[in-house]
């Protein structure tokens, strides 16, 4: 069981120039090698303040240079907007770069909105998602490769700078496609799980979708690691939950007004904040999350690990426009006291004797 940050640098509004949003986010990083955790995950989306993170890789690479133990990922990389060729050769180059700390989140996508402005179609997005899985592995593992597919067309080839990782980057696969999520237990890779703002019931459906898929295609799942994003703030200052919370509903505003295709904006980029009919109240929020007193979020988080089994937390610490020297100090406060008590309590082995 082990943690990381997750990184969406946010721009709640024009008070937010865009470099200090990936300064912040470098710092996080940094903040996160020191307080103890094992990772630090990067977004990507394109053309509005939902975030402002094009590039995970590219982050990847400038944060290897700031640090140097911390695993560094992309959560995820939208492979249906990225020519292949490039990509494949810039999972090398960055393991390289990283000296093999590289993590490689990958996904599918879901926003319109982007996908009209790299010219891609979002209701092929799958299909070109599983071509890339069947790619990815040959391009790493093989010195010469070739693939020709509907959407992927590549002449015999060969990646130049090679992944440090042998065989490959470990690969993380974020989707809500149950057959795609079969095919990641079923080839040993990794997926990355969330519950949004839901409380225990819908952790518990995470769990259930999780099981099917392993039965699905008969697999124990050992070879395949869990993370889970997750919202947690510890604090006994109400005024620092409800900034924390109010941020974590701004993000899930605008994701949903990007989802369904009803974002407004008066000047053509910064999103205004749409209430949405799912909307919680803050004190619903609270309660679903993992959220209030050290001991409370020690104890909550224990519960939710216990119901979903995961082996990596990924914690969302840069939501909005949350205040950067506050949520520094909330890293520590988890690097030293609840990252530490929860490992204790669970212990190694907390997948395994959960399901026997």
């Amino acid at each position: 069981m082990d943690f990381g940050a997750f990184i969406l640098a946010q721009q709640r509004g024009y008070h937010q120039d865009s470099h200090t949003v990936i300064a912040n986010s470098v710092e996080q990083t940094v903040m996160a090698e020191q307080a103890g955790f094992s990772n630090a995950w990067y977004a990507e989306h394109h053309f509005n303040n939902y975030s402002l993170s094009p590039s995970p890789l590219m982050m990847v690479a400038h944060c290897a240079g700031k640090t140097s133990t911390i695993r560094l990922g992309s959560a995820v990389c939208i492979l249906p907007l990225y020519h292949a060729p490039r990509f494949l050769a810039e999972i090398g180059l960055v393991d390289s770069l990283s000296d093999g700390r590289l993590e490689l989140g990958i996904g599918s996508g879901y926003q319109q909105f982007e996908f009209e402005r790299f010219g891609t179609s979002l209701a092929e997005a799958g299909k070109m998602f599983e071509e890339y899985l069947d790619v990815i592995p040959m391009a790493l593992k093989q010195k010469i490769f070739e693939y020709h597919g509907q959407y992927l067309d590549i002449l015999p080839s060969s990646i130049a700078v090679r992944p440090v990782q042998e065989p490959m980057p470990p690969i993380w696969v974020t989707t809500g496609n149950p057959m795609i999520r079969q095919r990641a237990f079923r080839e040993g890779h990794n997926l990355f799980v969330t519950a949004l703002l839901g409380g225990l019931d819908a952790i518990k459906g995470l769990r259930e979708k999780l099981d099917a898929d392993m039965e699905a295609v008969g697999t124990d799942g050992k070879n395949t690691r869990i993370g889970f994003l997750r919202c947690g703030y510890a604090s006994d200052n109400q005024a620092e939950i409800d900034s924390y919370l109010e941020n974590a509903q701004f993000q899930r505003r605008l994701s949903f007004s990007l989802k369904e295709r009803t974002q407004q904006t008066e000047d053509g980029y910064l999103m205004k904040e749409i209430p949405h009919p799912t909307d919680m109240s803050f004190e619903d929020m609270q309660k679903n999350l993992p959220i209030g007193s050290v001991n409370y979020v020690i104890e909550r988080m224990i519960e939710e690990i216990e119901i979903l089994r995961p082996d990596h937390i990924a914690l969302q610490t840069q939501l909005g426009d949350f205040d950067q020297k506050t949520m520094l100090k909330q890293m520590e406060l988890w690097g030293d006291k609840i990252i530490p008590a929860i490992q204790k309590a669970v212990g190694p082995s907390v997948k395994l004797s959960a399901a026997e």
